[in-house]
This record gives C-alpha cells, sequence and structure tokens, in this order.
C-alpha cells in the first residue's frame, strides 16, 4: 500500500488508434502576433475539439497548439483526421494566408500503455513523429493503420515509402492522403518542380528582431553573403537571391517552399542587435520531410557590422554545406536499390569511406572502391568519384592492408586517378586536395601545397584535414595548426584523421603537451591506426611518459608486427627537412620502437 494513501493509477495495454495534430508555424505565428494567435487558436480548438469525440475519439492533452487523442477504430480517427482539415480549409478561407492555422495531423495504429488519465508508449510516438512530416493541410499515417482503412473509406492514399522518424527504431511505412477531392482551398494551381539532381538548398531572408525596419539591411545582409558562400560550393544546387527574397516579412511553410522554388533543404535564421551585441540564430530543415537537420546561435560584439556580417557568412556557409551532404548520405542509404544512380553510388562510398578511417578494415575500403566503380561505370566523367578513389588508393599505400602497402605502383594510381579527375572537373576543389595529398607522398611538398591552395582559390570557404598533413611534413606545422582548426570548427562531423594532425603539428613545435589530448581523441575513435599510435608513443616519449610510450609502442606492432624504423619508417620517409624526420625518429625511438 502506498505510504501517503494515495492510490496509484492502475496501468494497462490495448490496441488503439492515436492522432496528433500540430499547427504549423505555429512560433512564427506567434511572434507576428501572440494575442491574435492565441485568440484564434481557441476559437478553431471550440469548433476541432468536439469534433474528436463525434468521430469516437477521446480527447487526451491539448497543451500549446497540439491535439492528441485516442480512437478505438483506426476508420473513426482518419475520418476525424479528413472532417478535421475540411472544416479548417473552410475557417481559413476569409484569412490572410500569413495568418492561416493549418493542421499537421498523424495517425498511427499502436499499442498502448494506458492509465485513467493518459496512453503512452511507441503507438503514440510514432503518431507524433507522422504528424511532424506532414504537409501543412495534411494528413499521414502508418502502414498499420492504412491497412485497416484502405479498402473502406473513398480515399486516395500515396505510399512515400519506409521513412525514418525521429527517435523512432527501423523504417516505418507511410502513407499521405490526398484530401485535394474532399478538403477546400487546396488544389494546386502550380507544378510541383523536381528536385535537382545536386543537393538543393535555399537560405530564406533572416528575420530582423531588433524592432527597427532601419536595421533590415543588415539582417538581408547576412542573407545575401550566406547565398555568395553557398554558391562556391560546386556540389550544392542553390537558389538565386531574388527568389530567396520573396519570402521575406512572410509565415514560412518549408514545404510549400519547396514546392515553389524546387529545393529539399530550407536555411532559415533571425538577427537581433541590441546593447552593442548582435545575436544570429540559424536552422536547417528538410523541406520534404519537414524534419530539422541543424541549428545554431551566435553571439558577438557589435564593433564592425560588415566584419560580423563577414564573420557570419564565412562560418556558417561551410557548417551548413557539411550538414547538407551528411542529410544526403543519410537520405540515400534508405533509397531502394533500383533508384541507385552515380551519385547514389558515390554517396554511399563516401559513408563507408569515414567508417574506414575508424576501423582501419581493409573490406571496408575495398567496399568503397567497389562502389565507386559502378558510380563511375554509370557516369565515367564522374570527377568526385575518381577523386574519392584516388584516396582509397593513397590509404592503401599508407597502410599495411594488403599487395599495396608500400607498393610504388599504388601511389602512381593514386595520382594519376587524381589528375583525371582535375582534368575533368578542374573547379572541383576536392579533385585538387587529392593530387596534393599524392603529390605530398611523392615528395613534392611544394606543388602539393599549391594544389591545396587551388582548392582554396576556388572556394574559400573549403576545408580539408589533409592540408594539415601535407604542411606538417613540408615543414609549416604552425601553419597546420591554423588549417585544421579551422577545418574542425567548419566540419562538425570531421574524421578522426584531423585530430590526429592537430597534435602531430602540435608535436613537430614541441608543444607536447598541445599534442597530447588530440593524439589520445585521435586514438580512442581510431584504436586500429597505426600512425596514431605512433605519434602518441613519440609525445608520451617526449614528454618523459615511458610506460605510457611502451604501451603505444607495444600497440603499434599489434598493427604491424613488422613495423621498423630502419625498414617501414624509412619507406615511407615523407618529411621535406632532415630536422623534421630526426625530431620525429627520436620520438620514436625513446618510446623504444624497433630499429630493424
Amino acid at each position: 500500500m502506498p505510504t501517503d494513501g494515495a492510490a496509484k493509477p492502475k496501468t494497462s495495454r490495448r490496441l488503439a488508434a492515436i492522432l496528433a495534430a500540430d499547427i504549423a508555424g505555429y512560433s512564427a505565428l506567434m511572434g507576428a502576433d501572440e494575442a491574435d494567435t492565441v485568440r484564434s487558436l481557441k476559437e478553431h480548438q471550440a469548433v476541432i475539439l468536439p469534433m474528436i469525440t463525434e468521430h469516437g475519439g477521446r480527447v487526451i492533452d491539448t497543451a500549446g497548439d497540439g491535439i492528441l487523442a485516442e480512437f478505438s477504430s483506426v476508420v473513426n480517427a482518419v475520418e476525424g483526421a479528413v472532417a478535421i482539415q475540411k472544416v479548417m480549409a473552410e475557417r481559413n478561407a476569409n484569412i490572410p494566408t500569413e495568418r492561416q492555422m493549418r493542421y499537421r495531423i498523424g495517425v498511427n495504429l499502436g499499442d498502448v500503455i494506458h492509465d485513467e488519465q493518459r496512453v503512452y508508449g511507441d503507438g503514440v510516438n510514432i503518431a507524433a513523429r507522422l504528424e511532424s512530416i506532414a504537409e501543412p493541410g495534411g494528413i499521414c499515417i502508418s502502414g498499420e493503420a492504412f491497412a485497416q482503412v484502405q479498402r473502406k473509406l473513398p480515399l486516395r492514399f500515396l505510399d512515400i515509402g519506409e521513412q525514418p522518424l525521429k527517435n523512432i527504431t527501423g523504417l516505418i511505412r507511410v502513407y499521405r492522403i490526398d484530401t485535394a477531392q474532399h478538403v477546400l482551398g487546396t488544389a494546386r494551381t502550380k507544378p510541383i518542380l523536381t528536385l535537382p539532381d545536386k543537393p538543393s538548398i535555399a537560405a530564406l531572408p533572416f528575420t530582423n528582431l531588433s524592432g527597427d525596419a532601419k536595421e533590415d539591411y543588415f539582417s538581408d545582409g547576412i542573407t545575401e553573403d550566406i547565398i555568395t558562400e553557398l554558391s562556391r560550393f560546386s556540389e550544392l544546387f542553390v537558389i538565386a537571391r531574388n527568389s530567396s527574397f520573396q519570402y521575406k516579412g512572410k509565415v514560412i511553410d518549408v514545404r510549400q517552399v519547396r514546392r515553389d522554388l524546387g529545393v529539399r533543404y530550407i536555411l532559415q535564421g533571425s538577427i537581433r542587435r541590441e546593447a552593442g551585441r548582435v545575436r544570429i540564430s540559424a536552422q536547417l530543415a528538410d523541406a520534404v520531410t519537414g524534419a530539422h537537420r541543424w541549428a545554431e546561435r551566435y553571439d558577438r560584439r557589435l564593433e564592425d557590422v560588415f566584419a560580423i556580417q563577414d564573420e557570419m557568412a564565412c562560418t556558417i556557409a561551410p557548417i551548413l554545406a557539411a550538414h547538407v551532404n551528411k542529410a544526403e548520405i543519410e537520405r540515400t542509404i534508405y533509397k531502394a536499390p533500383e533508384t541507385w544512380q552515380a551519385y547514389d553510388y558515390y554517396l554511399r562510398a563516401a559513408d563507408k569511406h569515414a567508417s574506414f578511417w575508424s576501423s582501419f578494415n581493409a573490406a571496408e575500403l575495398y567496399e568503397v572502391r567497389g562502389l565507386l566503380e559502378r558510380s563511375l561505370a554509370i557516369d565515367p566523367n564522374y570527377a568526385r568519384a575518381y577523386a574519392r578513389l584516388a584516396w582509397t588508393h593513397i590509404a592503401a599505400w599508407v597502410n599495411a592492408l594488403d599487395g599495396d602497402y608500400l607498393n610504388p605502383a599504388a601511389l602512381d594510381r593514386a595520382y594519376h586517378l587524381a589528375g583525371r579527375a582535375v582534368q575533368l572537373d578542374p573547379n572541383l576543389p576536392e579533385a585538387h586536395a587529392v593530387l596534393g595529398q599524392a603529390l605530398c607522398r611523392r615528395r613534392q611538398h611544394e606543388a602539393a601545397i599549391a594544389e591545396f591552395e587551388r582548392a582554396m582559390a576556388l572556394n574559400p570557404n573549403f576545408t580539408d584535414w589533409r592540408f594539415a598533413e601535407v604542411l606538417v611534413y613540408a615543414g609549416y606545422a604552425a601553419r597546420a595548426i591554423e588549417v585544421v582548426e579551422r577545418h574542425m570548427r567548419s566540419d562538425p562531423f570531421h574524421m578522426p584523421l584531423a585530430a590526429q594532425w592537430l597534435g602531430s603539428a602540435h608535436y613537430m613545435l614541441k608543444h607536447y603537451p598541445q599534442a597530447l589530448p588530440r593524439l589520445q581523441e585521435y586514438v580512442s575513435r581510431s584504436p586500429n591506426s597505426r600512425g596514431g599510435r605512433l605519434w602518441l608513443a613519440a609525445t608520451h616519449a617526449q614528454l618523459g611518459n615511458i610506460e605510457q610510450a611502451r604501451t603505444e609502442a607495444a600497440e603499434v606492432l599489434r598493427i604491424e608486427p613488422t613495423w621498423t624504423i630502419e625498414g617501414t619508417q624509412a619507406h615511407q620517409r615523407t618529411f621535406k627537412r632532415m630536422e623534421d624526420a630526426k625530431h620525429y625518429i627520436d620520438g620514436l625511438r625513446k618510446a623504444g620502437l624497433p630499429e630493424r
């Protein structure tokens, strides 16, 4: 018995149809006119909530702008959802577009836990996630719900495939209900534009929250600069300023923008200037699913307006490009095999390649090559695929994976593939980067640096941890630190090797305490990296941590039992300056690594 005398609610399970709804763009509506929004919401709820009861449902929650309801019948739940959208379309008919409230609705059939007041569990969570990917004025239902209603209701269901839903394990089959024939005001007057082959993005005008229309120039300037910087990324399709700025001052529905502009990703933001500071908020959304991909807030002292403007554009653009590329990789993994094309194979290869740099597993590297070769079989002139293929051969030359280890023929293949990438697309920064890496391994250090500088001239926002590697070997460790720190700030998903080359650069400057944590970070993310273990062993030795140095030296020999200073290390002699090579080898000797 409870000690306080209160009876605990009894819980049990049952199968239920769950309806989840919320208002698209509600936060923006509140920001524009809080009092009017609250008043309108209450007026709409006074009509809609009784409709749920009329269709056999029970309202469980109405927190904020949301509605959560339970039905014993999926048919009743779907009929209720369609009725709600019809009534809302009628109520919105005479309201200005920017003040309309349009519900998104999700319906799921699932097992739920319930007590006297509420229901819980995945059955509820899935309904909420279905609502989040529904279009404003639209309805999404799960495959389980569809199976119960497909032959019982005169509705047209659109199968949009298996979808990844946030915080839901596995993929969920989703159907959209075509409500055009049942709901007023939803007929489309313009055709939906086809998405480009490239990842596509529109940067909409950042909202000026300063309360002074004279400050619009600053928020507009930030947006224009971001558009310009994004346009430097040749792998992106970026909507021009004139098209993006037609949405200035309007309440935004990202799915409508997707239809108007034919883009997958939407960048939105706001700017507030006050008390000598400027605060910039930005967020990236997938306009097809409505899912948020990234959000960040920047807070700066306002000393030079235009310097801040330039800094923000150059900071946000590369981070945004990294998130778009990651989203594209995740998206293509869920595609059905029959939809693959050259670009999809390339993205799969990029994803697997990132995994290789943690595992150093030869099978993964071969899988990367196989995907790239399939990409090139479809498009023999695909420069990005050639560039990444070259990179795989450099990796095989550097690491003891197979017969390509330290084989001059492997390095020659990498050099020629990189050259082919540059020939096919001279304006592709990553092609110049991999050519620079190959030149470095061929001990052509200044030519290697020139290739990386060419890559950055093509796109000043381009960053690559491999440039730090080249600079370390060429004897420019201080510059290597600047390069790799910029890269790590710009790429939230940077490869583990970025940390290694930051640590290695500090080592070459004899900043051993600064080198140690970076090298430890790298080894923790890539425990089978012989190179990382070597640098860490040398760093411990230079710090006098002989026991830890011996431990790392033993790990080197676990990974590559035949490694020696006079044998393996001599064959991989990459340092331009003899004093740098001696400094590195001195640490290895102190760590107890074998001479021969």
